[in-house]
């Protein structure tokens, strides 16, 4: 008997009313859960998506029935072998399952089990077609995530061997990427809030034209490091309004025009929460030195009115050394250089300088700069303990040897200059700290806090170095509060333009300049 007008007109609206139902859902995130909720109350069977090979690809939340989800899968399996886009199997027995396929890649299947409705068809098809569109979606954005994380992953790989020195190997692996580096470089650090570190990194790569190689900082979770080409900048007015696409401009622009905005002011302009320290230029192997130049510079811009900073200072501690300092820092690493795993699976010798290095830089969160646990760091630490037969994993002498002994050995002239050390002659940190050169380097390190800083701050770094730069005891040897002695060291990088708190620190540094000078 055909249906009534008023069934018909009844019929209309209520899938009208369904498909607005279903536009509504597929706007919400997490749409296909909520989706798939909505039919189980629709319907009053289970709903789910299942793959074609029987893998329940989404389900509403809650509690489900193992025997459901068996039928499902079995079902989705059949009607995959038939080829067909649709079919209600089952039944007798068994409730009925209903399947319509989606108009996605590979095969996915809508799937509910037990409704008896005729109509159920009509509703499932203008659900898969909704589905099969949010479907298309979440599955477009898991791979852009995946390969955004691909990427990521593999530019902290390239920062990671310039920062050990093997330029070559980086630059084929960043050629390979499509994005070539820069031969004359400067390092920022931008200090940005965590939650937006991805937002904050593609408007500034596309303020810089794609010319600066981002990499979220794989030891802090609120820095982005970024290495740009020298010149860098946009013009004023490139700069979009907050929602807006901003326009990219790149390198300087040649002919008349505008003045230049400097890309670092300009960021601290689009993003007022960034904090940017800026490295001075230098070629691309130089990549380490121009990470800490622009830390300390960091340093400096958190208190700075216009928020960034850039590096004016120098940290080669290579000009105080002569032939026998090289020879000195060869020996102290002598027992690293030499060891010999007792099974494969420890670290070797190169290994474990590099552990060294990390945790002379980084302290704990060496592990994440590594990627080992922490446990793994802690017994790496104390190895290197025992093979030095010292304590660099406590003591701030130990640990500023240890430093000056590993830039001293990397440097690219150590093998010539250990080659015109005196033969048979041992050197000692002294000796190395005694000669006029370090003597010239040390006063020019502490000049700042003799000549600009107030008595007091002078006499809390000296303090601060002697209580092995650990703030706690440094405030009691002071007489003061924690909140006063943080206040001072804060003071004390200001004026000599350094991190102090941060990692990596000038402590090393300071400590040296203090003790060539005897005023330790």
């Amino acid at each position: 008997m055909p249906a009534s007008p008023s069934d018909v007109r009844a019929d209309r609206a209520d899938r009208a009313d369904d498909i607005l139902a279903l536009a509504r859902l597929a706007t919400r995130r997490g749409a296909i859960r909520d989706i798939l909720g909505w039919l189980t109350w629709r319907t009053g069977g289970p709903a789910a998506l299942v793959g074609d090979t029987g893998r329940v690809l989404a389900r509403p939340g809650g509690e489900s029935d193992p025997s459901v989800a068996r039928l499902a899968a079995e079902a989705a399996v059949e009607l995959h072998r038939r080829g067909a886009p649709s079919a209600v199997l089952g039944g007798g027995e068994g409730p009925p399952v209903h399947l319509i396929a989606l108009d996605a890649d590979p095969r996915t299947y809508l799937v509910v089990v037990g409704p008896d409705d005729p109509r159920c068809g009509t509703l499932l098809a203008d659900a898969a077609r909704t589905l099969g569109l949010c479907w298309r979606l979440e599955w477009a954005e898991r791979e852009r995530r995946r390969i955004e994380s691909a990427e990521g992953h593999s530019r902290e790989a390239v920062l990671h061997l310039l920062m050990v020195g093997s330029v070559p190997a980086a630059q084929r692996i960043a050629g390979a990427l499509r994005a070539a580096l820069p031969s004359v470089i400067q390092v920022y650090v931008i200090e940005c809030p965590q939650p937006r570190r991805r937002e904050i990194a593609q408007r500034i790569d596309r303020e810089a034209g794609g010319g600066a190689w981002i990499v979220p900082c794989p030891v802090r979770p609120n820095h982005l490091i970024a290495l740009v080409p020298p010149g860098t900048a946009a013009p004023p007015g490139t700069a979009s309004p907050p929602g807006t696409a901003p326009v990219a401009v790149a390198g300087p622009v040649a002919g008349t025009g505008p003045p230049q905005e400097p890309l670092d002011l300009l960021i601290v302009r689009l993003v007022p929460e960034c904090r940017v320290g800026v490295s001075a230029a230098v070629a691309l192997r130089d990549t380490p030195t121009a990470y800490e130049q622009a830390i300390h510079a960091l340093a400096v811009a958190r208190n700075a009115p216009e928020h960034r900073a850039g590096f004016g200072g120098d940290v080669d501690v290579t000009v105080l050394a002569g032939p026998e300092g090289y020879l000195w820092a060869s020996e102290l690493l002598a027992p690293c250089l030499r060891y010999a795993p007792a099974r494969r699976a420890d670290p070797g010798p190169q290994e474990l300088l590099g552990t060294l290095g990390s945790w002379l830089s980084f302290g704990g969160a060496a592990s994440r700069h590594l990627k080992i646990h922490r446990n793994t760091l802690a017994a790496r630490i104390r190895h290197l303990d025992e093979l030095l037969g010292v304590e660099v994993s406590r003591s701030l002498p130990a640990q500023s040897a240890a430093w000056l002994a590993l830039r001293l050995h990397t440097a690219p002239q150590a093998a010539a200059a250990r080659a015109l050390a005196t033969p048979g002659r041992t050197a000692t940190l002294d000796a190395v700290l005694g000669t006029s050169a370090a003597g010239t380097w040390a006063r020019v390190q502490l000049r700042p806090l003799e000549q600009t800083g107030p008595t007091a701050t002078l006499e809390t770094v000296r303090t601060w170095l002697r209580a092995d730069a650990r703030l706690p005891a440094a405030a009691a040897a002071l007489g003061i509060s924690l909140p006063g002695a943080r206040k001072r060291l804060t003071r004390a990088e200001d004026v000599l333009g350094r991190s102090l708190l941060t990692a990596p620190s000038a402590k090393y540094e300071l400590w040296l300049a203090m003790r060539a000078l005897g005023s330790l």
